[in-house]
């Protein structure tokens, strides 16, 4: 057994066994209509989302919500979750390192996070064109979508890891983690909401900046460096929770 077998045993079971079809016929089941009746059907508000020129930020912030939400439960192992070896049987039977089981887990975690955009690509394209998008939003828009599927899922992979035996603690948390965030970041600054950020970069509009004891901090620098700050804080967690699991 070479240090890619439990990323083997990932793409074995949901690419080969097809157990990980279902969650990218969710996305796209849930983003494709959303895009069109976004597109045809009238707003009842002059302020909301509305016709064309909006269509490439719903699309967007959709994909995001989506991409997110299901990045968190793949992490989670919550698809085919009894076809998956456990840790200690990785660690202790196969002779995996913790190094070798983490880096598994990240490496697939960033292959479905390509994969549901690279399926989510055609509708994203297709709405910035109609909203005439330039391509170097577009290909910002990208990025940005990468970068918060990935860094918000790492999380799941700690709940996984801590909780590995206890598939219902894990649920929960995910499901709490996410709504609470999202909460949070728009009570406490409005900038760290991944949401708020991405449309007002879509609508190429500026945030205040964080005046902190005297000192304006760019929205766009607190934005990221937070973001890189919590999505840190996952990795070292990750890691921290899989030393305690394997360690028992």
């Amino acid at each position: 057994m070479n240090s890619n077998s439990v990323l083997r045993e990932s793409i074995d079971i949901f690419f080969v066994e097809g157990h990980g079809f279902a969650v990218y016929f969710y996305i796209l089941v849930i983003l494709a209509p959303v895009e069109f009746l976004s597109l045809y059907l009238p707003s009842l508000d002059a302020q909301m989302w509305s016709g064309s020129a909006s269509l490439f930020k719903v699309t967007a912030v959709t994909t995001l919500l989506l991409t997110v939400y299901f990045a968190m439960r793949v992490a989670n192992q919550e698809f085919a979750s009894w076809r998956f070896r456990t840790l200690k049987r990785w660690h202790r039977e196969n002779g995996q390192p913790i190094f070798a089981i983490a880096q598994a887990q990240l490496l697939f975690l960033s292959l479905h996070v390509a994969l549901s955009l690279l399926l989510c690509a055609p509708l994203l394209i297709w709405a910035a064109a109609i909203a005439r998008t330039p391509f170097s939003m577009v290909a910002l828009t990208f990025g940005l979508l990468f970068f918060y599927a990935w860094g918000y899922a790492t999380w799941g992979l700690f709940a996984l890891a801590l909780w590995e035996r206890r598939a219902e603690s894990r649920q929960v948390f995910i499901r709490s983690f996410f709504f609470v965030l999202t909460i949070l970041s728009l009570l406490v600054y409005l900038p760290l909401n991944p949401i708020a950020f991405l449309l007002s970069i879509l609508s190429r509009q500026e945030f205040p900046p964080l005046s902190i004891v005297g000192y304006k901090w760019p929205a766009g620098t607190v934005h990221f460096s937070g973001h890189l700050l919590f999505i840190g804080s996952a990795l070292l967690a990750h890691r921290w929770a899989l030393r305690k699991e394997l360690s028992r």
